[in-house]
């Protein structure tokens, strides 16, 4: 039979024997999958639907093993390697064409500790999965929005949600991981263990290896919690945004919220006069007892005349499931970027508003988040994660459904990258890296001092960049 032609590290392509080939996927538990097999449409299809990459090989991993012998495999062949766990990377990164794909959708096991207040979960397992687990005993680990997402892309970029002000970042509370490295060997990183590596995993994404298990710190949260969703019209929005300016840094730890500049949707607790207009709507958590929750969040709900309040008492995981019918995976096109912004003037906020009125489709929000809190209080150096002293992070999330619109929605969101330039000091939340564009001064913005660090550590594990489909760090 003829080689497989696959894509090398250095974008050559280069051939690799059946017989090699049929070695490995007597090693993985989970199966290969190529681009002659059944499914492998399916299996390669990632959240966002417009990456469209066709690897050479994908294997399906479940557990620690068949990740072994995938790197090791690709090591052999100096294959270029990408990385997918939930398989919600924005960017794409977690395919690439030729190249060889660690998949570990299928490694999604998640074992909670309700005694020790902890977690494990495998490397492919979703904030959904992690959830699931830890509810029923009144736990949670700080994690993302969407509960699709997965829970070591996202940790491993710090990881912002619902308890960011609460509880910290998904990567404040890591305990410990397991990770394959380079040369195919399975390395623990934990305070007691290696600590510098696990450092870097904390903020430094994947470039130091294939994290196959994660451990981490969970706290009481639920089951019931109040949450606060407030719509104001458009002809509102620069005043609405103004005083969530003001309402939110007064606002207790146990709150995270957000401004989100948007287009109405189709409800009916929303008048039909306002369905597809612009809006500016408040969405706050408050990860304490419903009743504190309440009355914390009663200012923000009395300000102005909203057009609609939905808000009140849900569970935990409603509130965790809240976004996920807006993200729906395959069908929708995505491109997101962001800046955190030092400020938020009025001049900053009536450009917000007019950018939003400008959005090339209803779906794009411009989120304003709310930081400070327990986030903030951890020194820059340490963890990888970085700086943490900015007020506000501005997600730019262009979404849309015709591939027809690709070139407008990306355009635009480049454009308020650009245009919130001024009321930035530097640096992304690379969870959100629009598709790498100018990769270098996204991780030496963001990283800053701890870039030289990484740089070594990057170089310690990872000497060939390997690992390079990620917010990409060069070794020292």
């Amino acid at each position: 039979m003829p080689d497989l032609e696959m894509t090398t590290t250095s974008g050559a392509t280069t051939g690799v024997s059946q017989a090699r080939v049929e070695a490995l996927a007597e090693r993985i538990r989970g199966g290969l999958v190529g681009p002659s097999d059944p499914g492998y449409d399916s299996v390669r299809a990632l959240w966002n639907g417009m990456i469209d990459r066709r690897p050479g090989l994908i294997t399906r991993c479940t557990g620690t093993a068949d990740v072994m012998a995938a790197v090791t495999f690709a090591c052999e062949h100096d294959l270029l390697v990408a990385v997918r766990g939930g398989g919600h990377n924005v960017s794409g990164n977690a395919l690439c064409d030729g190249g060889l794909v660690v998949d570990l959708s299928l490694s999604r096991a998640v074992r909670a500790d309700p005694a020790r207040r902890t977690a494990d979960a495998q490397g492919g397992a979703t904030i959904g999965d992690l959830d699931h687990e830890t509810q029923p005993f009144g736990l949670a680990v700080p994690m993302g929005v969407v509960t699709r997402t997965g829970i070591a892309g996202l940790t491993l970029g710090g990881g912002l949600g619902w308890l960011r002000r609460l509880h910290g970042l998904s990567s404040d509370n890591l305990l410990g991981a397991d990770l394959v490295t380079a040369d195919g060997r399975l390395v623990r990183a934990a305070p007691e263990a290696d600590a510098d590596l696990f450092w870097a995993l904390q903020g430094g994404g994947g470039n130091f290896g294939v994290v196959t298990s994660l451990s981490y710190r969970a706290h009481p949260v639920g089951p019931e919690v109040f949450f606060a969703v407030v719509m104001h019209p458009g002809s509102d929005a620069a005043e609405a945004l103004r005083f969530f300016r003001e309402w939110q840094a007064g606002a207790p730890d146990e709150v995270s919220a957000f401004a989100v500049l948007w287009h109405a949707p189709s409800l009916d607790e929303v008048p039909a006069e306002h369905h597809g207009t612009p809006i500016v709507m408040y969405l706050a958590l408050h990860g304490g007892s419903p009743e504190e929750g309440e009355h914390a969040l009663r200012s923000l709900r009395a300000h102005g005349s909203p057009l609609a309040d939905l808000s009140g008492r849900r569970t935990y995981l409603e509130v965790q499931r809240f976004f996920d019918d807006d993200y729906p995976p395959h069908s929708m096109r995505y491109y997101w970027k962001s800046r955190y912004l030092d400020r938020l003037p009025d001049d900053a906020v009536d450009l917000l508003v007019s950018l939003n009125e400008a959005a090339p489709t209803h779906e794009s929000t411009l989120d304003v988040w709310q930081l400070g809190g327990a986030m903030s209080r951890v020194a820059p150096e340490a963890t990888a994660f970085g700086d943490r002293s900015a007020p506000f992070l501005l997600g730019i999330e262009a979404n849309w459904e015709n591939p027809r619109d690709d070139d407008v929605c990306i355009a635009w969101a480049r454009k308020v990258y650009a245009a919130v330039e001024p009321f930035s000091s530097g640096g992304e939340y690379v969870n959100f890296p629009g598709f790498y564009e100018d990769n270098d001064a996204l991780v030496r913005d963001t990283f800053g001092g701890n870039l030289p660090r990484l740089a070594e550590l990057k170089r310690r594990y990872d000497p060939t960049n390997f690992f390079r489909l990620n917010h990409n760090i060069r070794p020292a």
